[in-house]
């Protein structure tokens, strides 16, 4: 299995889609007169990007899942040409409405757009050569995979801890039927839901509690399934976040690498809250929490805490191992089967 690509900023966009960026005007899918601006767009920078590393071709099949406002579906059908075709998808029958639409006024016909579930992708259209996933499933979905022609691409932001935010994009290849990490880089895309997203800014799945008077906060224990049935754990660990009994500071310590080092050790403490002052990343069990904030300090529900020794241990040991960076650690494929579907999770391992 391939190490893992350099930073986001070193990806180039290849020359195909900058020609494509040049031809598809960006403002009228984004910004479109009639329809009003849609808040489902992407930076078109990821978009260059995120495309180039799905290296589309003329005369290919596309599945895009994630219409969005219709920009990156109209790229990708001036990039696989006339004998190409690109099915798009989004749960949001407004979106995938008004980019045909769109793409129709312009003259555009070798693309079509479906309100349907993305995870479960769209066979009818498949084989497909290539796989644009621009939001997030639970999982690296078995129906992707098996909708998948020989040798296709697929690139998507995956989880890499069953809590919210913890995630690559991965490219991934599908050889034999088998799909295989070629390259994971930095990025994230909302969440893939079965329903549209009404609040954008909450995660569509992990929330184990929440409280939305006086603001709205909410808290994912990747323990949930050892909490009792109403909660109590999850209820308790965002109490004690929200308000700490003990705070010191983090030191020179940066938000991600540290994000990705506690993932890769597999501890199913894993925690991420949102509180009033922002996104929190921590440990936790149903007596404890501790958590990293976006500002350098650590928050802890008391200073003998065992949560606040494992969120210090973390530290300790990414120090102890050299600081690694995404780049230094194997992206492996883990068969899986649950709650949260059929087929492979996606793990960081050193």
């Amino acid at each position: 299995m391939n190490a893992l690509s350099a930073p986001v900023v070193d990806v180039p966009v290849g020359p195909g889609v900058a020609r494509a960026a040049e031809v598809v005007p960006e403002g009228h899918y984004t910004h479109h007169e009639e329809r009003g601006v849609t808040v489902h767009r992407t930076n078109p920078v990821f978009v260059h990007r995120d495309l180039s590393s799905l290296a589309p071709g003329e005369g290919m099949r596309v599945l895009e899942i994630g219409t969005g406002s219709g920009y990156s579906g109209a790229l990708l059908a001036e990039l696989v040409g006339p004998s190409g075709r690109v099915v798009s998808l989004d749960i949001d029958p407004f979106l995938t409405r008004w980019a045909n639409f769109i793409h129709r006024r312009r003259g555009v016909v070798n693309v079509r757009c479906h309100a349907v579930d993305g995870v479960a992708g769209y066979p009818a259209g498949g084989p497909y050569d290539r796989i644009g996933a621009w939001c997030a499933p639970p999982l690296l979905p078995k129906a992707w995979v098996d909708q998948a022609g020989e040798g296709c691409r697929i690139v998507a932001t995956l989880p890499i801890a069953r809590v919210p935010e913890v995630t690559v994009l991965a490219v991934l290849v599908v050889t034999d039927g088998r799909p295989t990490v070629e390259a994971v880089m930095g990025g994230n895309y909302i969440d893939a839901t079965a329903a549209p997203k009404v609040d954008l800014e909450a995660p569509g799945r992990w929330v184990d509690w929440e409280t939305r008077v006086s603001g709205h906060r909410w808290v994912s224990v990747a323990w949930r399934e050892r909490d009792d049935w109403h909660h109590s754990g999850a209820r308790a660990t965002l109490e004690r976040l929200a308000e700490p009994g003990y705070v010191e500071s983090a030191g020179e310590v940066p938000w991600k690498p540290v994000q990705y080092w506690a993932a890769a050790t597999g501890d199913e403490g894993l925690t991420v809250a949102r509180l009033d002052a922002g996104m929190v990343f921590g440990h936790s069990t149903s007596g404890s929490a501790a958590a990293f904030t976006q500002d350098g300090r650590i928050i802890a529900d008391a200073p003998d805490s065992p949560s606040l020794a494992v969120v210090r241990g973390w530290i300790e040991g990414w120090r102890a191992a050299g600081c690694p960076s995404r780049g230094d650690y194997r992206p492996v494929l883990v068969p899986a089967e649950g709650p949260d579907g059929t087929g492979w999770d996606l793990r960081l391992t050193r």
